[in-house]
């Protein structure tokens, strides 16, 4: 991407990481400078910075809906993704992974690889419960996990996860049940939706704490099958010396993004809605929203994402003008910036290959104000009719 040239910066690639919130940074560099111990020596600083973890894991519990005992500190989602796919097949060592056809890679991959089973997702990039419980009854119990994200990270499209947790108690008793919600906690009550679940992935630098921080909820009495071993940290589910100033730092984002989730949610959605709008005005009808293909409705959407295809134009091209102009984003999940084929989420959904090659994922954060969206607008629809001028000869 060239470097842009005295251009402000209007950022809207939060659902990629959003900037650190300054009560988690303050909780870093407080953690940071006090709690230079291994936290599992036994001379008086180690346990300091035992107490200071200990500490971490209850507010991160408290928020989750967890015990603390029930909270693996992790580098971040794909690690959390991956030690609940990947555990529950390694210690069950029989029957499949069921996730859908819409999941982050750090979820699709590991099921992928250990020759799964895929479940449809409808025109909402949400899944079928028809489809699920017809793969689920069709394995006659042979599943060890279920994995079903919360949020998806590319369209924002919300999952019912009590409904889903009520199909695969039905009819797969005997698996673990696991949500990816990375991208959930801005947005929905993850402690009320995720009750019924054995599993829960969490990561920090979505919430506003430094990358290289996250969490795996393991229900008690789940035994998963570790992929780091070596040490009898977090309770012999993950070896390595615990990052406390990390930790202190999750906790502290995580703790005020709830708190904070209700007023967000109301602020960002209109925000949200007033960029979809903005560009559908400049734009007419090359704009597809994900919501557009259920007549409008964007009830099912988490309120700060807004995924757009813009006919006509290829995403990367596209995303180079708008970052010379000082506009940051993504043509999808930032874990898949530089493939050449669109995004495996949009076809899932549908939504035709010469459509999906002009997607770009718009992403709003705590930091987003009403003049980022009217810089975007503008921005995005020159750089539109800029390489409609280019094409156009």
């Amino acid at each position: 991407m060239a470097e842009p040239s005295g251009a402000p910066e209007t950022y809207l690639d939060h659902a990629a990481s959003t900037p650190l919130r300054p009560a988690a940074r303050d909780a870093w560099l407080a953690a940071a400078e006090r709690h230079h111990a291994n936290p599992t020596g036994s001379h008086l600083a180690a346990r300091e910075a035992r107490r200071a973890l200990d500490e971490a894991r209850s507010r991160a519990a408290s928020v989750l809906g967890a015990d603390p005992g029930e909270i693996v500190f992790t580098s971040g989602g794909s690690e959390a993704d991956n030690m609940a796919v990947r555990g529950a097949l390694g210690l069950r060592g029989s029957g499949a992974a069921v996730t859908t056809e819409a999941e982050h890679h750090a979820v699709h991959d590991p099921v992928e690889r250990s020759g799964g089973v895929f479940v449809g997702v409808d025109e909402r990039g949400i899944v079928g419960l028809d489809a699920l419980a017809d793969v689920l009854g069709a394995r006659n119990g042979d599943v060890a996990v279920v994995s079903v994200i919360a949020v998806n990270n590319e369209t924002g499209s919300i999952t019912p996860l009590p409904e889903v947790a009520r199909v695969v108690r039905d009819l797969a008793p005997g698996a673990l049940l696991h949500t990816d919600a990375v991208q959930a906690v801005n947005w929905i009550d993850v402690a009320a939706e995720t009750a019924g679940y054995d599993l829960v992935s969490v990561t920090g630098h979505k919430v506003g704490s430094p990358v290289g921080t996250g969490v795996l909820v393991v229900r008690d009495g789940v035994e998963l099958d570790p992929l780091i071993v070596g040490g009898g940290q977090e309770r012999g589910r993950r070896a390595g010396t615990p990052d406390v100033a990390g930790a202190v730092s999750f906790a502290a984002a995580l703790v005020e993004t709830t708190e904070q989730r209700d007023a967000s949610v109301e602020r960002l959605r209109v925000l949200r809605d007033a960029l979809i709008d903005g560009l559908t005005d400049r734009l007419g009808d090359r704009v597809l929203v994900s919501a557009a293909r259920t007549n409008g409705d964007r009830g099912h959407i988490a309120a700060g994402i807004a995924n757009v295809c813009i006919a006509g134009v290829q995403s990367e091209a596209l995303l180079f003008l708008m970052d010379a102009a000082g506009v940051r984003a993504s043509a999808a999940s930032s874990c898949s910036s530089g493939a050449q084929d669109p995004s495996h989420v949009l076809a899932a959904m549908g939504v035709p290959r010469e459509v999906a090659l002009g997607s770009l994922r718009l992403s709003l954060g705590h930091t987003s104000v009403a003049t980022d969206v009217e810089r975007a607008v503008e921005v995005i629809a020159a750089s539109v009719e800029r390489l409609d001028r280019f094409e156009g000869g």
